[in-house]
C-alpha cells in the first residue's frame, strides 16, 4: 500500500512538473523530469504508467465542506449555514462576483481533463501490465493486454466527461481541450458553445461505454468504486436532462426531452441498479461494498468531520454547520394521505407539525422532539440546542441528519466512520426519467411517469402513499395535466434529493431563480410552553437576492487575465 501511495505521489509530482506557462488550467504537456524520472521512464514503468490514471482519479474530491463544514444547500433554499461569515452567502447576498467566486472549480477541472488527455495519448504502448481487475465470470479473457489499455482509456473518458460537465453546469460552457497542449499552442482560446460542449460529453460517455465494464458488480470487490458503463449513462442522462430544461432550451424543442428520457430509460433497461432499500443508510459503506442504489462515488472516507461540521451544537461541541430552511421542511407531504401540507385535507396540524410526515423528514432533518445518537434534540428557545444559544446554533430550528452515522464519535474515543459522496444513485435516474417523459409526452405517459415515481416512494422504510392513476372505488380517475405531473416530479426530486447539489442546479435549469431563490427564507420559532406542549411560529432568517446573471457562475477574474478570450457570462 505504501509502495502505491509513493508511486501516486510521483505522478503528482510529475504532472505539477509541467508547469504553467500562461493559465492554471491549459498547462504545458511535456514532462519536466523530476526525481530522476523522464517521461519516458514514467511510461514505461508498470506501476508509474498504471497509477497515473489512480491520480486522475484523485481529481474526484468529496463535497461534505467546501467552506469550513458548509455544503452547497446552503447556498439555495434548502439551507443556511450556521456560519453567517461563510464565503457559501456569497450564492446568497448579491456579492457573488468574477473577483469573489465560490466553488470555482474552473482550473481544477482542467487539470483533471489535461491528465487524463495524458493518459488517453500514452496508454497505448505503455508498458501497463494485466492485472485481475474483473471477476472471470463476467468478462472472457480480461487479462489481455489490449482489454486492459481499453478498460483504462475507458475510465479515461469517463473522468473527462465528468469534468467537462462540471465546467458546463456551472459556466454555461468551456474550452473543448481533447489532447496535451503544449508551450507552443495558443492558449488563449475562446469558449466553445453549449451545443459544441454538449456533443463533446456525449461522445466522451460512448467512448466509455463501448470500454467500460457494465456496471460496479464486473469489477473485483478492490475496483468496485471504478468508472462503469451505468455510470458513463447516468452522466449523459444527466447532461441531456440539462440540455433539454428551459435554461438551455428555451423554445421547449421536445425531442431534446425525448432524447433525455431515452438515455435515463438505458440505465434502467440494464436491470443493474435498484432502490435500496434503507434510505439513511445509502451513503454508508455496507460490508466492504457500494448498496445496489449508488452508481458512481468517491472513494470512502473515513472520517467523523461530517458530523463535527453538522451535528446539534449539544452533541460533543458539534458545530450544527447546516440547517434546514422551513421551505424545506414544508416540501415534505403528509405520510397518512400522500397530499402536500399546504392541501386542507391532507391531515397536518400546525400545532403538531412533525406528526405523520414523509419519513424522509426524519431521515433527513432534526426537528425539534428528533432523537440523535439516542438523546432528544431540543430546538425550542431555550433548548439545549435551540437558537441563538450560541453562535454555531440552528438559525432556522432545524439541523441536518441526512449523511450522519449515529456510530460516529468525536469526544473522548473517537470513531469515524466510511462514506463516500454519491455523484450518481438510481433514484436519481428514476426521477430524471419521470421528467423528461413528462416533458416530452406528457399524460400521454401518466401511467409510466406514476409507476417510476411509486418505485421510490414505495423505498422500504418509506412506503409513501402509492400515487395512483384510478380511485380507491375503482371509478375512471382524471389524469393529471401535465403540469400538474411536473409539480409532483419537481417535488418528489426536492424531497428525495434534499441536499445533495440537485437543487441548486434544478432550480437554475428550470429557469425559476429570480421567483424561488430571490426572497427571504424562513426558520420555525419554536417555544416550549408546558414540558410537552410547544407553540410555533414561523420567522425570516435570511433577505436573499437572485438577479438574471446567476444562472451561471462568472468566470474568475484571475482566469480572464489569462485567456481574455474566454470572455465572461452575462451580468458579471
Amino acid at each position: 500500500m505504501k509502495k502505491n501511495i509513493f508511486y501516486i505521489a510521483l505522478a503528482i509530482v510529475a504532472i505539477y512538473a509541467a508547469g504553467c506557462k500562461k493559465s492554471d488550467f491549459l498547462q504545458d504537456g511535456s514532462f519536466s523530469g523530476t526525481n530522476d524520472i523522464t517521461e519516458a521512464q514514467l511510461w514505461a514503468n508498470p506501476d508509474y504508467a498504471r497509477n497515473f490514471l489512480n491520480n486522475v482519479y484523485a481529481s474526484l474530491t468529496d463535497r461534505y465542506s467546501l467552506d469550513d463544514g458548509a455544503i452547497l444547500a446552503a447556498g439555495c433554499d434548502e439551507a443556511v449555514n450556521s456560519n453567517l461569515n461563510s464565503s457559501i452567502n456569497t450564492f446568497n447576498n448579491g456579492t457573488w462576483s468574477a473577483v469573489k467566486t465560490f466553488d470555482d472549480v474552473y482550473a481544477s477541472m482542467y487539470t483533471g481533463i489535461r491528465k487524463a488527455n495524458m493518459f488517453l495519448e500514452k496508454a497505448d504502448g505503455s508498458a501497463i501490465i494485466p492485472l485481475d481487475e474483473l471477476l472471470p465470470a463476467n468478462v472472457p479473457a480480461n487479462q489481455t493486454y489490449e482489454s486492459q489499455i481499453s478498460r483504462l482509456k475507458g475510465q479515461a473518458y469517463f473522468l473527462r466527461a465528468f469534468f467537462e460537465f462540471e465546467l458546463l453546469k456551472r459556466y454555461g460552457s468551456f474550452a473543448i481541450v481533447t489532447r496535451t497542449l503544449t508551450v507552443s499552442d495558443n492558449l488563449d482560446v475562446p469558449r466553445n458553445s453549449f451545443d459544441e460542449c454538449v456533443k463533446q460529453i456525449s461522445a466522451d460517455c460512448e467512448d466509455a461505454i463501448s470500454r467500460l465494464p457494465l456496471s460496479p458488480t464486473e469489477w473485483n470487490t478492490t475496483n468496485r468504486g471504478r468508472a462503469t458503463q451505468t455510470a458513463a449513462m447516468a452522466l449523459k442522462a444527466r447532461l441531456l436532462l440539462y440540455a433539454a430544461s428551459p435554461q438551455y432550451n428555451p423554445g421547449g424543442d421536445i425531442t431534446k426531452w425525448q432524447a433525455a428520457a431515452d438515455a435515463a430509460k438505458r440505465i434502467m433497461d440494464t436491470g443493474k441498479h435498484a432502490i435500496y432499500s434503507s434510505y439513511p443508510n445509502i451513503w454508508l459503506w455496507n460490508n466492504g461494498a457500494f448498496n445496489s442504489e449508488t452508481i458512481f462515488a468517491t472513494a470512502t472516507l473515513n472520517t467523523n468531520s461530517i458530523e463535527v461540521n453538522n451535528a446539534p451544537i449539544s452533541y460533543d461541541a458539534a458545530n450544527g454547520r447546516t440547517n434546514p430552511t422551513q421551505e424545506l421542511v414544508d416540501a415534505f407531504e403528509m405520510k397518512t394521505t400522500g397530499k402536500p401540507i399546504t392541501d386542507a385535507t391532507s391531515g397536518y396540524v400546525a400545532t403538531n407539525p412533525y406528526t405523520n410526515r414523509d419519513p424522509r423528514l426524519n431521515f433527513a432533518i432534526m426537528y425539534n422532539g428528533s432523537t440523535f445518537k439516542s438523546k432528544t434534540v431540543d430546538t425550542y428557545v431555550g433548548g439545549k440546542d435551540g437558537l441563538g444559544l450560541n453562535v454555531n446554533a440552528t438559525k432556522t430550528g432545524y439541523y441536518m441528519r441526512k449523511y450522519l452515522s449515529e456510530s460516529a464519535a468525536w469526544a473522548g474515543t473517537a470513531a469515524s466512520v466510511r462514506r463516500p459522496w454519491i455523484f450518481f444513485r438510481y433514484a436519481e435516474v428514476l426521477l430524471n426519467y419521470a421528467e423528461a417523459l413528462n416533458e416530452a409526452q406528457g399524460a400521454a405517459q401518466t401511467t409510466e411517469i406514476i409507476r417510476v415515481l411509486n418505485l421510490i416512494r414505495d423505498r422500504t422504510g418509506v412506503k409513501m402513499p402509492l400515487l395512483q392513476t384510478t380511485n380507491p372505488s375503482g371509478n375512471a380517475y382524471v389524469a393529471p395535466t401535465k403540469e400538474e405531473l411536473r409539480k409532483r416530479i419537481h417535488n418528489e426530486r426536492r424531497v428525495e434529493m434534499c441536499f445533495e447539489e440537485q437543487r441548486f442546479y434544478d432550480v437554475r435549469r428550470w429557469k425559476e431563480g429570480e421567483v424561488t431563490f430571490n426572497k427571504p427564507v424562513t426558520g420555525m420559532r419554536i417555544v416550549q410552553l408546558t414540558p410537552t406542549t410547544f407553540s410555533y411560529a414561523p420567522f425570516t432568517v435570511e433577505n436573499r437576492t437572485f438577479t438574471a446573471r446567476n444562472y451561471l457562475f462568472p468566470i474568475s477574474q484571475n482566469e480572464l487575465n489569462k485567456a481574455p478570450a474566454l470572455g465572461q457570462n452575462p451580468g458579471y
